[in-house]
């Protein structure tokens, strides 16, 4: 397995800067949701670090659970079009405030599907807190409550988002050099 330190072209967000915004969002959330109950939903794989970070933050007393979309193939750098869920939550959100944390949002489909089918369960609130934002990307307009960071249209990895499933566990989000990345194998 290549070294990432061979296809780093940059670190976009160093562990200091993106924990720092982590802890702001948390107080946020804190705020915005005192006195009301919160369920943490956390879209599999890439939200896990950020999940984890953020909870630990929140001060007021929420639950988590999870589901896993599928919109990419192992391996591939682009969406495949189609969504589909590959495992749904065990907690039933029927008038609970909804807090979806994703780790990053570009074309914007597969988050507005994972809202379509959210907002047929009836929860009393649905709100989206992602970590990265490539806004130039959308295709399809969706809701963003909080947002830690808008970056550029480039291939980023690390703090939970991969490389051809490598490299989640990275404490920065880095810019991949795609000339000088060998895929595994």
């Amino acid at each position: 397995m290549q070294p990432y330190q061979e296809f780093l072209a940059e670190i976009l967000i160093d562990e200091q800067t993106l924990q720092a915004r982590i802890a702001e969002l948390a107080a946020e959330i804190s705020r915005d949701y005192k006195d009301e109950n919160l369920l943490l939903i956390c879209i599999l794989r890439g939200g896990v670090n950020f999940l984890v970070d953020l909870m630990r933050l929140v001060s007021i007393p929420h639950q988590i659970d999870f589901m896993a979309i599928s919109s990419y193939g192992v391996g591939a750098r682009e969406s495949s079009g189609s969504i589909r869920l590959t495992m749904d939550l065990v907690t039933n959100i029927r008038n609970k405030n909804v807090l979806l944390v994703e780790d990053i949002i570009d074309s914007g489909n597969t988050i507005a599907s994972v809202l379509e089918l959210l907002q047929t369960r009836q929860p009393k609130s649905l709100k989206v807190c992602v970590l990265l934002d490539k806004a130039e990307r959308r295709e399809v307009v969706v809701p963003i409550h909080y947002r830690g960071f808008e970056i550029p249209n480039r291939y980023v990895f690390g703090y939970g988002l991969d490389i051809d499933e490598f490299y989640r566990n990275l404490p920065f989000i880095g810019i991949v050099d795609l000339e000088k990345y060998v895929p595994p194998g």
